[in-house]
C-alpha cells in the first residue's frame, strides 16, 4: 500500500530584515526527498484559495510554503482587511518582498528531506513577484500566472504601485513559464508580447501559453473569472514544467 499523506500548518519564518513573518506550509509525509515550491498569493491576500493551492503542491510531491506578505501591515487580520491595508499602501515593496521570498527558499532548503531545488509560482500581483523572485532569489523554476506590470506601468490610481521589471529581465536566472488570458487588461496581450520579446532578446528559457476567452484570475475557482478549460490546461502545463526543471534536471545533474 502506497502511503499518501500531507501535513499542513501555519508557521513562522525569517523574512526580510530577519523579521518573523507568518507562512502556511504543506508537505508530503513520505520520506522523500522532495523539491520545494514557494506559492505567492494574489493581491486579494493570504486567503483560503492560496492555502488550497499550497496543499495541492504537497499532493504533487513538493514541500510548499506560502508566506503571508501582509504580515507586517495587518497581523492576524482577515484576508480582505489585510489586502485593503496593503492596497492603500500601493502593495508590497519589492525589496521587502525579495527578502521574504529568500527566507521562504531558505526554509524549504533547511528541511531534512529537501532536494535543494526550489520553484516559485505567483498569481496576479504574485505573478510579477514570481518573476522578481527569479531575478533576486536562487530558484530553479518560476511560474508567472497573469502577473501585471512585469512590463508597463500601473495607471494613476491603480491599487498596485510598482515599477516594471523590463530592464531587469537580463538578470532572470530561472526558466519561466507564463500563463495568460487573452481577455486580460493587466497584463494585456500586447504587454505579454513585449515580455516575450525581451526574453527572446536576452536568450532566456521560457514557455508561454495564452488562452482565448479567459481574462485575469482564470485559475480562481470561486470567482466569475474562472475558466475551467484554461485552468485545467494551465495546471497540466505547471506540472510538466516543474517536473522538468525541479525533478528531471536535478536528477540528471547528480
Amino acid at each position: 500500500m502506497r502511503y499518501d499523506a500531507i501535513i499542513a500548518e501555519t508557521i513562522g519564518i525569517r523574512g526580510h530584515g530577519d523579521e518573523l513573518i507568518e507562512a502556511y506550509t504543506a508537505r508530503p509525509l513520505d520520506p522523500g526527498p522532495h523539491p520545494g515550491m514557494i506559492v505567492i498569493h494574489h493581491m486579494p491576500g493570504y486567503d483560503r484559495e492560496s492555502k488550497e493551492i499550497t496543499r495541492r503542491f504537497a499532493t504533487m510531491g513538493y514541500s510548499a510554503i506560502c508566506p503571508n506578505l501582509y504580515t507586517r501591515e495587518a497581523p492576524d487580520a482577515e484576508p480582505d482587511d489585510a489586502a485593503a491595508t496593503a492596497r492603500a499602501q500601493g502593495g508590497v515593496p519589492d525589496e521587502r518582498f525579495a527578502g521574504d521570498a529568500a527566507g521562504a527558499a531558505r526554509w524549504l532548503r533547511s528541511l531534512a528531506n529537501a532536494t535543494g531545488a526550489v520553484g516559485v509560482i505567483g498569481y496576479c500581483s504574485g505573478g510579477r513577484q514570481a518573476v522578481l523572485t527569479g531575478i533576486e532569489v536562487d530558484v530553479q523554476a518560476a511560474v508567472d500566472c497573469y502577473g501585471a506590470f512585469v512590463v508597463g506601468t500601473p495607471p494613476e490610481g491603480f491599487p498596485l504601485q510598482v515599477a516594471p521589471l523590463a530592464d531587469r529581465i537580463p538578470e532572470l536566472g530561472a526558466p519561466l513559464l507564463g500563463l495568460f488570458g487573452n481577455d486580460d487588461s493587466y497584463p494585456s496581450p500586447e504587454q505579454v508580447d513585449e515580455l516575450e520579446k525581451l526574453l527572446q532578446e536576452h536568450g532566456k528559457t521560457y514557455e508561454f501559453h495564452r488562452y482565448d476567452g479567459a481574462g485575469h484570475a482564470f485559475f480562481s475557482v470561486d470567482r466569475p473569472a474562472y475558466r475551467p478549460e484554461a485552468a485545467v490546461d494551465g495546471w497540466q502545463r505547471v506540472e510538466a514544467f516543474l517536473a522538468r526543471h525541479l525533478v528531471t534536471d536535478v536528477v540528471g545533474s547528480n
